[in-house]
Parts: C-alpha cells; sequence; structure tokens
C-alpha cells in the first residue's frame, strides 16, 4: 500500500487462507438465518411476529457497533496490526453464543423471547467484531483494481463454502428427513448436536484464518503518524467523511433495498420449500448443486466483467437479475403454472437457483471490490485510510438480512395467518398463495437497489486518476525540502 511496507505479491494460499474467514460466517449467517425463525416461531411455538421483532432489535445495536468498530480498528496501533486483535477477540464469544441462541432454558414465552433478543444481539454484535476487520483487511491485501477483484472473489467462493457447509450438514446431517419429520428441523431433539457442532467449527475455521493471515500484517496500512487514537470524536469525524463520499451513499443506498429483499427471502425460503413446494429436507439439500453451478460461474467471470465492463454495471445488471431470478417459479406458483405435484418440479427449482446465486456471487465480489476503491478516494481526500469504516456498511446490511429482514418475514407468516405447527401438505391454499405472493413482490426492493448501483461512478478511469494522486501526493511529502 501506499503508506505501508512494499507488498509481496498474494499467493493463492494468502487469499483462501483470508477467505476462510468468510466461510465460518457464512456458516452462521446461513444456519441462523433459515432456522431461527422457524425454530423459535415451530418448534417452541412462539409467535412470528414477535419472533421477527425479538430478531430486529439487533439490527438497531448494530446500527451503533458496525461504525464504531470500524473506526476503532482503523485507528488501532499493535504489533497484530490493526485488524487481527478484533479478529482473534471474536472467535471464542460467536461460538458460546452461537451455542446458547439454540438452547434457551424453559423460562416461559416472555423469557423465550428475551433470551432470543439478546443472545440474538450479542452474536450479531461479536460476529460484527469479526467481520467488519476481515473485510477490511481483505480490502488492503492489494492496490490493485483487478487484484482486489481476485481477492474478493475468493472470499465471495469462501462464503459459498460455508453456505453450502451450512447447507449439506444442515439438510444431510442434523435435520435430515426422518418418517416423523420429514423437514427434521422441526424436531426439538435434533439442536443441541447441531448448535455445539457448528460452534466448534466455528472457532476452528476463524483460528484458522486469523492465524494464517497473520504474515500479512507487516506488509498492510498503519494508523498514519499523529493519527488520533480511536474515540467519539474521531468516530464522528470518520462516519462523517465516509458520508461525504457520493459512490459510498449510492452503495449505502443500495444496500439498504438489497438487504431489505434478501433478508424477507431468506426468512420465508425455508418456509416455502417445506408447505409450498412440499420438499423434504433430503431434496432441500440438492439445492447446493444450483449454487455450487452459480457461484463457480461467478468465481470465473468476475474478474473479466470487471475489465470489460468495469464495476458499476456488472454490479447493477447482476443485481437485476439476482431480484428476478428466485422470484420466478413463485410468481409462476401464484399463478397456477407451477405446483407441489408438477413433474421434476425438484429439478426445475434448482435450475432457476442458479439464477439466484450466479448474480448474486457476481454483485458481493462486486461491492466488496469497489469498497477498496472507495477507500482510495477517501484517502486522497481526508489523508486516512478508511477501510474498517467503509466495510462496516457491508457488515452492517449483512445484519440487516439477518434481523430487518427476517422480522419482515415474520410480520408477514404472522399478517397471512400461517399456522403454528403446521404440517406440509395441511396448509390451506389461500395462506400458501399469501406466501408466495409475499416472497415473488420482494424482488421489488431489489430493482430498486440496481438502480442506485447503476448511479455508481467506480470505474477503471476513476481508479487510474485517483492511485495517481495519491502517488504523487506520497512522493512530494517523501522528497528533501
Amino acid at each position: 500500500m501506499l503508506d505501508g511496507a512494499s507488498q509481496p505479491p498474494l499467493t493463492v494460499r494468502d487469499k483462501v487462507s483470508y477467505g476462510l474467514g468468510s466461510t465460518a460466517e457464512a456458516l452462521v449467517f446461513t444456519t441462523t438465518s433459515s432456522f431461527t425463525l422457524l425454530f423459535y416461531n415451530q418448534v417452541r411455538g412462539l409467535d412470528a411476529g414477535l419472533v421477527g421483532t425479538a430478531l430486529a432489535v439487533g439490527l438497531f445495536v448494530n446500527a451503533f457497533v458496525d461504525p464504531m468498530v470500524g473506526s476503532w480498528s482503523d485507528r488501532t496501533r499493535s504489533r497484530w496490526g490493526r485488524r487481527h486483535p478484533f479478529m482473534f477477540g471474536a472467535i471464542l464469544p460467536a461460538a458460546l453464543l452461537f451455542f446458547a441462541l439454540y438452547n434457551p432454558p424453559n423460562i416461559g414465552t416472555s423469557g423465550q423471547l428475551v433470551w432470543l433478543s439478546v443472545m440474538n444481539t450479542l452474536l450479531l454484535q461479536v460476529m460484527t467484531v469479526y467481520h467488519t476487520p476481515h473485510l477490511a483487511l481483505g480490502g488492503e491485501m492489494s492496490s490493485d483494481y483487478l487484484g482486489r477483484t481476485s481477492v474478493m472473489a475468493y472470499n465471495t467462493f469462501c462464503l459459498w463454502m460455508g453456505d453450502t457447509l451450512g447447507w449439506l450438514l444442515s439438510f444431510r446431517v442434523f435435520f435430515a428427513a426422518s418418517g416423523k419429520f420429514p423437514n427434521g428441523a422441526l424436531d426439538p431433539s435434533r439442536y443441541p448436536v447441531f448448535s455445539l457442532t457448528v460452534a466448534l467449527l466455528v472457532v476452528v475455521i476463524l483460528g484458522y484464518s486469523s492465524w494464517s493471515t497473520r504474515n500479512r500484517i507487516p506488509f498492510l496500512p498503519q494508523p498514519k503518524p499523529g493519527q488520533k487514537a480511536f474515540g467519539p470524536r474521531e468516530l464522528l469525524r470518520d462516519v462523517s467523511g465516509a458520508l461525504a463520499n457520493r459512490n459510498y451513499v449510492m452503495l449505502l443506498l443500495g444496500l439498504f433495498f438489497l438487504s431489505m429483499m434478501t433478508g424477507v427471502r431468506i426468512g420465508l425460503w425455508l418456509y416455502t420449500a417445506t408447505f409450498f413446494w412440499q420438499l423434504d429436507n433430503n431434496q432441500i439439500s440438492l439445492f447446493v448443486i444450483g449454487s455450487f453451478a452459480g457461484y463457480v460461474f461467478a468465481a470465473f467471470a468476475v474478474k473479466r466483467l470487471h475489465a470489460r465492463f468495469d464495476k458499476r454495471w456488472t454490479g447493477a445488471i447482476a443485481l437485476v437479475l439476482y431480484s428476478l431470478g428466485p422470484a420466478i417459479p413463485l410468481a409462476l406458483g401464484y399463478a397456477g403454472v407451477l405446483s407441489a405435484r408438477t413433474p421434476h418440479i425438484l429439478w426445475i427449482l434448482i435450475a432457476f437457483s442458479v439464477l439466484q446465486h450466479a448474480p448474486y456471487s457476481l454483485m458481493i465480489t462486486t461491492v466488496t471490490s469497489a469498497l477498496a476503491d472507495i477507500a482510495d478516494e477517501n484517502e486522497l481526500k481526508y489523508g486516512v485510510r478508511q477501510e474498517g469504516v467503509l466495510y462496516a456498511t457491508r457488515t452492517f446490511f449483512q445484519r440487516v438480512d439477518q434481523a430487518l429482514g427476517t422480522a419482515l418475514a415474520g410480520w408477514v407468516l404472522s399478517a397471512i395467518d400461517f399456522p403454528k405447527g403446521a404440517k406440509p401438505g395441511e396448509v390451506s391454499n389461500e395462506v400458501l398463495m399469501g406466501l408466495a405472493a409475499a416472497f415473488a413482490l420482494s424482488a421489488i426492493p431489489g430493482l430498486v437497489a440496481g438502480v442506485f448501483y447503476g448511479m455508481l461512478r467506480v470505474t477503471r478511469g476513476t481508479y487510474e486518476a485517483t492511485r495517481a494522486a495519491l502517488a504523487e501526493r506520497q512522493s512530494a511529502e517523501l522528497s528533501p525540502l
């Protein structure tokens, strides 16, 4: 980097070691997003709307914690660099809180809602303490326009690995279909082993990623001499500086609408698979085929797309496809074209899932790569590296997916009077049509997000101009008077 030591080339091992941190983050995200609402609503018998509200509490706390962690890590000085002290410190608390979330004591309805709210909120904050510095680390590992895309492509593929690991373990092992429970996630006896295993995987994967990337610490930017330590004023200054960047604001608005769509879909997807399409968990596990095809395509295509079309149009078009693709089967189901009795419905749905995962992978890689370019712009304007504050946006809206989106999904289930303790094949057609309509209409905020992505001005040209100006300023600072 311009203000750090000369960086040795990144190896494949460096990129994979870094990306594995997102594998664990995705493992937590996939399992909590898929099963928390179902567990507390269908297994513990709590009202879906109240569960959604309890989950949303953590979001409001995250609105303050995310930028605080980002700014704090930006200004941290230690022999472990700016990011690693936070990453190491979050590992054990994250594992313990994940286990606690799925093992509530028998303390009545109100007590369980409080337990859910507290454990989920604390888990969100601890994951922020890890993931915001981790994403910022990725933005610092390369100063090259397409090199950043390569780092983030590995990171996105490792996200897929975590998502897939959580998916296969959940649907094929922990919640595999049985005679009594076609959806094993409705069996309360499965959750202790599930939560303990995921917690142990979190410790191992996050520990390895944090330890194996420490060799990059000497080559990463450090706080500039005289830069003030973290404090309330510095936090406000850092956040206001980030919000003064037009590209950052466009990205912020896009991520907000994107996360509303994604969160609702994640919260409702297992309900649509189980009750609308009447798939058992062994069948649901096969959706990994579609996700694998989508992520492999994106991993090989994204760098070429950024080279040819730049990041703005790659991200915007991918977002439009991601908004529409997953909604099509439910729209066709609502129209009566597809149903649970349609021949080969499982494979039809898996084919459509490629239209979900390929553009999502392209979009996430584009966003995280573009944020590193925006960090260059802010360094030129303010003289400090702000990866932590800028990447706090991505972390925060990941939590919007989990919290607000899941809350909206819970409120949807309450609004359509989805029954507690429901069984596949016994839910009324009116309720199922409401479920399908809600999922299909969730594409609307995603399309709005696509408009904001198209308004980004992050191009190869702006990158090269910014890097040239930074190099000129550094040369002037180093030249003798």
